[in-house]
């Protein structure tokens, strides 16, 4: 119980809350709500743990994927959390739900695409066509979320919105964005070394403009790597997501390592420290800090995060599939 707590608070508080309450970050749900841990058998929770949601901020933590935590921690992580929810379990049907897919469009677009994206994709809500929730999620689960909707968060119930035939029809057509997921090991790449920590070192020193002392605009730091200048580029994300995909030169510095290691290796001088994360901030910003604290004072943040710097067509490198 004790070490499940505390991987908890090292690995999960960040977006999930001090109390599991949802919404600290990333628009992470709520782990005490009745409707989705009484739901959510055991091996789904701790797949989603370990596996994570690709192309979402919710990294994979299993150490075969790249992550800091055995199989064995993560099950006792999800058995905590479990217990912690206090609900007992529902067992659902695993029978698949038949529907009206055109139907189940036209409800979606109308009830769900304003938090869940119009594909899906998630933007104050999670991503609904994420390969990895589908492959674990059974229709009978998706279908009781919508009917009793997640307690404590916008995700309202629809039983009275919504007939048990739209149901059905808006449950298929969710069903129907799965695609063929497995969980492939990749091949991670080798950590980077001290002595290249420093991007460009004998590039010249760029000149960033912040906002509120701390954030700078991705479109200055993708001009400093084209310029070759001098910098140093932390990704605070977990390493699986680094293994993953990082930006060129980046060095894995998760959010959850210690204050005492945090700068071990990087340059305490006039060269820029640059942080990213996915959140866009919620990760870097406590990477930052820890540094400030220590006395680093070219320190910064990249403002819209890493996923926009893919969106826009920047630079990532990664591992690939063994």
């Amino acid at each position: 119980m004790d070490r499940a707590e505390q991987n908890y608070q090292k690995y999960c508080m960040l977006c999930h809350g001090a109390d599991r309450e949802g919404g600290a970050a990333d628009y992470a749900p709520s782990l005490k709500s009745k409707s989705l841990m009484s739901t959510m058998p055991l091996n789904f929770l701790a797949s989603s743990i370990g596996f994570g949601r690709p192309n979402t901020a919710m990294a994979p933590y299993l150490a075969d994927s790249g992550g800091p935590m055995s199989m064995k921690e993560i099950f006792n992580l999800a058995i905590w959390l479990k217990y912690k929810a206090g609900h007992e379990t529902i067992e659902l049907s695993m029978d698949p739900i038949e529907g009206d897919l055109k139907i189940g469009s036209k409800l979606f677009a109308q009830k769900c695409a304003e938090c869940h994206g119009s594909k899906a994709e998630g933007l104050t809500a999670p991503a609904l066509a994420n390969p990895a929730f589908l492959a674990f999620a059974t229709d009978a689960y998706i279908k009781h979320a919508i009917e009793n909707g997640r307690e404590d968060t916008e995700m309202k119930a629809f039983k009275t919105q919504l007939s048990q035939e739209q149901l059905d029809d808006l449950t298929a057509y969710i069903r129907s964005l799965t695609s063929g997921w497995s969980p492939e090991p990749r091949e991670l790449s080798p950590y980077p070394e001290p002595k290249d920590y420093v991007t460009n070192p004998q590039g010249a020193r760029p000149d960033f403009t912040l906002k509120q002392d701390r954030y700078v605009p991705m479109e200055q730091v993708a001009k400093a790597l084209k310029n070759k200048n001098k910098i140093v580029l932390l990704d605070t994300r977990t390493s699986s997501e680094w293994h993953n995909a990082h930006i060129p030169g980046a060095i894995p510095i998760p959010y959850y390592i210690s204050e005492a290691k945090v700068s071990k290796g990087l340059p305490n001088d006039d060269t820029w420290i640059i942080a990213y994360c996915s959140c866009p901030h919620a990760a870097s910003d406590k990477v930052i800090d820890m540094l400030r604290k220590k006395g680093y004072k070219h320190t910064a943040v990249i403002d819209e995060g890493f996923f926009n710097w893919i969106n826009a067509g920047h630079p990532i490198i990664g591992g690939t599939s063994k």
